[in-house]
């Protein structure tokens, strides 16, 4: 796989991080691979809290080139000069979001399963849908994103789509040629060396 058809790597926080030690944690995944983007999936309504966390990761990110978005709070991301958002209701507050954040702002909508949430949030403004799980969990419902959907948005759809959600690397080698990212978070922040993990985990990517 040529390195201009590789899927990029959008890294994802855990719902909770001690900011004592998750800096150094991410620091040393943001050096050991290229990544695209990092999310702030941080879980809780302590806007002090969120804030600081916010402040402390764009700045290790915004050094290395990468851009950070956050889940949902649109006031935080403007507040604390971040990218842009990440929406989790898929198309319902692109345009909302676009209007409070500006063009140049990334808007990013998880769409879940759904084939018709991912082409309403692309019609509303988004600049990448997420669809996922993308592998097996007993999470939720316990149904998955196969395949054939990527597949189909790859070939029919513009805006780029994001495979979220359980990942393995077979599965990260199965859907390489049909998504433009992989996020990955769980997956790799439990282990000792959440680096080593993910270049196991996209080791597929070449």
């Amino acid at each position: 796989m040529s390195a201009e058809d590789r899927p990029q790597i959008y890294l994802v926080t855990p719902p909770a991080i001690d900011l004592d030690l998750f800096p150094a944690r991410l620091a040393r995944v943001l050096d050991a691979v290229e990544i695209a983007c990092l999310r702030l999936a941080l879980a809780g309504q302590d806007e002090d809290m969120l804030g600081r966390a916010a402040d402390t990761l764009r700045m290790i990110a915004h050094e290395r080139d990468v851009a950070v978005v956050i889940d949902t709070h649109l006031a935080l991301a403007e507040r604390h000069g971040l990218d842009g958002v990440h929406l989790l209701d898929s198309a319902r507050s692109v345009r909302a979001a676009r209007k409070a954040l500006g063009a140049d702002a990334i808007v990013g909508a998880w769409c879940g399963m759904s084939r018709d949430a991912g082409m309403a949030a692309g019609e509303a403004g988004a600049d990448y849908v997420a669809f996922g799980p993308a592998g097996a969990t007993a999470l939720g419902s316990g149904a998955k994103a196969e395949r054939d959907l990527f597949a189909w948005w790859s070939e029919m759809i513009e805006v780029p789509v994001v495979a979220e959600g359980a990942l393995t690397s077979d599965l990260v080698a199965d859907l390489a040629p049909v998504t433009d990212f992989f996020a990955i978070g769980t997956e790799i922040w439990s282990a000792d060396d959440p680096a080593h993990a993910l270049q196991a985990l996209i080791a597929p990517l070449g």
